[in-house]
């Protein structure tokens, strides 16, 4: 039994699988698996998430499409909606009631994956780690104004002199990530985990 992992790009389709599974399995009695089904962007996630997901569930072996964007990037939202927590929980009813489908959840990394990184500074080298803000202690609270990945180019650009590498260094830091580290400082992140969980035990594993 497998859920399917809609991702918006290459450092999900690549980093997450694997780190997802490891916090998943840990709860189960039995091994889950995660297949990721990359799109080419949030744009392509957002139109073509309802027909994707209703020809994919059809898969026997399918427990659930688990939908995954970055809050930071869509411009679907409402203007009037500035706060995180009211984009968030917008955008999420929004796209699932698009989908229609019980098996079907959409879910959001606050503001971007990479805020899962930070949910742990001593996977960064020292250069990275001491330029890293106070308000990292909350890793979802890493805005819009500059959220964690422009914040890590940032970092590495003037302290290393070379670029944060999404795909390449994201993989290697998920790699050594505890997902329970992620799971006591992100919120939004535990959110999905449990909801994945009471799936995943629903579907007998």
């Amino acid at each position: 039994m497998k859920f399917l992992l809609f991702c918006e790009g290459a450092t999900e389709k690549k980093a997450l699988p694997s780190f997802l599974k490891r916090c998943l399995d840990s709860h189960l009695s039995q091994p889950v698996g995660i297949t990721p089904v990359k799109f080419e962007g949030w744009r392509d996630l957002y139109g073509g998430v309802k027909k994707k997901s209703h020809l994919r569930l059809q898969e026997k072996d399918v427990i659930a499409v688990i939908s995954l964007l970055d809050l930071y990037g869509p411009t679907f939202y409402p203007e009037h909606l500035k706060a995180s927590d009211k984009k968030h929980d917008w955008a999420k009813k929004h796209i699932e009631d698009i989908v229609g489908h019980e098996r079907f959840k959409q879910f959001f990394a606050v503001h971007e994956v990479e805020a899962w990184l930070l949910s742990k500074p001593d996977l960064f080298p020292n250069e990275i780690r001491s330029g890293l803000p106070g308000k990292i202690a909350k890793p979802e609270t890493v805005n819009f104004d500059e959220p964690p990945a422009k914040l890590l180019d940032r970092l590495y650009q003037d302290r290393l002199k070379r670029s944060y590498k999404k795909v390449v260094h994201g993989k290697e830091l998920f790699d050594k990530l505890s997902p329970d580290t992620v799971r006591s400082k992100c919120p939004r992140f535990a959110m999905m985990l449990d909801e994945m969980l009471v799936l995943a035990k629903a579907a007998g594993l």
